[in-house]
């Protein structure tokens, strides 16, 4: 039976790996993809991670995970199908029909971005395509972009990068947004952010990079000229593992930046957590500070 059972692979994971190794806990890390880092691995390059400046999001994760292996990290793969709580400790029921037994769990299975699920998106994703403009926006500077989504996080989003990029193309399947009022007015008061609004996206077109965007309004096709497409439509917590175990808003697994949830002997660290600030950074805190709740409920519990 193991201490701690650290279900995903991405920055939260495996920084939680790397701490429950220090603490000497019996540990491992069920990834559902071989050799997976999580959505870092799909960002061109990251700029916001203190002392790897201009570091691609590829080789970082690689970077995280080399340091768990060489600490002696086990993992596993597979997707987990069920957890059952039995008396002190909880059965983990894998697709590949493995049981493991454990103490406590760290979820770190992080969120799903939603897509458009039009043409071009995934060809590009990575190349002009992206979902964080905190991340990715530096990279636009004095370009055309356009931002896709009508909530808080386009709006966010369009406003940074009026800042960035010489212009910025909000588009919005309504005539109105969804977000905040002051937002609102913060954008339509923006002399470089131009409204598309009553308009959907079709198709995102680049040989090797983004071109453009096609947009539809009325029947009728419009094509935009832009270097990078944002898209802002909001993302899908992996939670549906826990949501008969632990108290959820909106999905999001409810705890603090202890990671204690709801559950006894359930923690959870990065994207998938409740929290204001969902980046790399605070993913890989997360699961060092999970990982010492975790510890602390083992000594109290006498486990």
């Amino acid at each position: 039976m193991y201490d701690i059972v650290i279900i995903g692979s991405g920055p939260a994971g495996l920084s939680a790996s790397v701490y429950a190794k220090r603490e000497m806990l019996n540990s491992i890390v069920i990834e559902k993809e071989f050799m997976g880092t999580g959505q870092i691995a799909e960002s061109d390059r990251v700029d916001n991670y203190i002392g790897l400046y201009g570091e691609s999001g590829y080789d970082l994760g690689e970077k995280f995970r080399d340091h768990a292996i060489k600490l002696g990290t086990e993992f596993v793969e597979g997707k987990v199908e069920s957890i059952l709580k039995q008396d002190n400790h909880y059965n983990l029921k894998l697709s590949n029909g493995e049981n493991i037994e454990t103490k406590t769990i760290i979820l770190a299975t992080g969120t799903s971005r939603r897509k458009l699920g039009i043409k071009g998106e995934k060809e590009l994703t990575g190349k002009g395509v992206t979902y964080c403009a905190i991340c990715d926006g530096a990279f636009y500077k004095d370009l055309p972009v356009a931002v896709v989504g009508g909530g808080d996080t386009a709006l966010q989003d369009a406003l940074l990068l009026s800042k960035i990029a010489s212009k910025v193309y909000l588009i919005h399947r309504r005539d109105e947004f969804r977000g905040n009022k002051i937002l609102s007015k913060k954008v339509r008061n923006t002399e470089n952010i131009e409204l598309v609004l009553s308009s959907t996206p079709k198709e995102i077109v680049g040989e090797n990079q983004v071109e453009k965007i096609i947009v539809t309004k009325d029947n009728s096709d419009k094509e935009i000229i832009v270097s990078g497409v944002f898209v802002a439509v909001g993302s899908v917590p992996n939670s549906d593992l826990l949501k008969e175990l632990v108290k959820l808003d909106n999905g999001y697994v409810v705890a603090s930046e202890d990671g204690v949830t709801s559950a006894d002997g359930i923690f959870v660290a990065g994207d998938v957590r409740t929290k204001k600030l969902r980046q790399v950074v605070t993913a890989v805190s997360d699961g060092a500070n999970a990982v010492m709740s975790a510890e602390d409920y083992l000594l109290k519990n006498n486990l």
